[in-house]
């Protein structure tokens, strides 16, 4: 009993990833982290999941034997290959030259004044209160949803000072004619022109349940004036508008399974997910995902400043 509870705290810490390979006894992992991520197989399904499993410990074992500037660790995504992986939570997000001129929303340019928080070069939404907690999208292609929804929330909670979860299921089930997909992919723009023109409804009014659904009855509790979508490429635009508020964004995650903790950089621009920026420190963007809090720092990632992973080539946000 004494062994079985020390090899789930390894695995809760991510400690077993940086353990040295030799000896080490992959069955002693493979049970509990079965039984904490509620994994099931069928007999010739688990042979192919638990060398999928070896294999992924491989690969965040010779990481994190190397100098990087952040840490990988196994984690719910353990049984998948990088292949799976992409195919089951990752999503093609519409370049901005798609978009319609009639589209956009033409407003002035955003307020670049700081808003005060620790110091002078930190500034995180979650600390002031207005970002909701952290959430699972599960094997649902609805980033572009919960990205648009917790944007809303948060824009809401800074004019009223209250925090309301509002509906990714509505998004995905009611936004198709504005041009998204469902579970399929969508893009968070499409989101904005559709709760401007018929609300959103809150979370326990329309639950999540992760699957497309025909679009039901609901009644809106918050509603948006506008949304602006920021110029291509643009750091000091993106920075000046999370200075005003979370926002939107866009990124290339392929790379983003095993992360754990620190600064990343390891990724292109070819972007296939979308996220919420909610501040950034002296060094680092500050980037809540929705892949639950097991994953990441609480959920959580932080990416190098600049362009990293394609962050500024479509980032958008909600005026209320």
């Amino acid at each position: 009993m004494e062994k079985l509870l020390l090899i789930f705290a390894l695995l809760a810490l991510g400690a077993f990833a940086r353990a040295p390979a030799k000896g080490v006894d992959f069955k002693a992992l493979w049970g509990p982290w079965k039984a904490m991520n509620a994994k099931k197989y069928v007999p010739d399904e688990e042979t192919n999941r638990y060398e999928t499993f070896t294999k992924n410990y491989d690969r965040v074992l010779k990481h994190n034997n190397e100098k990087h500037s952040y840490k990988l660790a196994l984690n719910q995504f353990a049984d998948l290959t990088a292949e799976e992986f992409k195919s089951k939570y990752l999503t093609s997000i519409p370049q901005a030259t798609k978009v319609l001129k009639s589209d956009l929303i033409d407003i002035p340019t955003v307020n670049e004044t700081v808003i005060p928080t620790v110091n002078e070069t930190v500034l995180d939404w979650r600390a002031l209160g207005v970002v909701s907690p952290i959430r699972d999208q599960g094997q649902c292609g609805s980033c572009w949803a919960f990205s648009a929804a917790e944007a809303i929330e948060s824009a809401v909670a800074i004019k009223t000072n209250k925090l309301t979860l509002l509906s990714p299921q509505q998004l995905i089930d009611c936004s198709r004619t504005y041009g998204n997909q469902g579970c399929y992919g969508g893009w968070m723009d499409y989101a904005f022109q559709y709760v401007k023109k018929k609300g959103i409804a809150t979370e326990e009014n329309y639950p999540y349940k992760a699957i497309n659904q025909k679009c039901k009855i609901f009644t809106p509790a918050a509603k948006i004036t506008s949304f602006v979508s920021l110029p291509f490429g643009n750091v000091a635009q993106l920075t000046a508008a999370v200075n005003q508020q979370p926002i939107s964004v866009a990124v290339e995650a392929q790379n983003w399974q095993f992360y754990s903790s620190g600064i990343f950089e390891n990724c292109g621009d070819s972007l296939d997910h979308a996220v919420l920026l909610v501040g950034y420190t002296s060094d680092a963007w500050l980037v809540q995902n929705q892949w639950s809090s097991l994953w990441g720092e609480n959920g959580s990632i932080r990416l190098k400043l600049g362009n990293t992973c394609g962050i500024a080539n479509v980032a958008s946000y909600p005026v209320v």
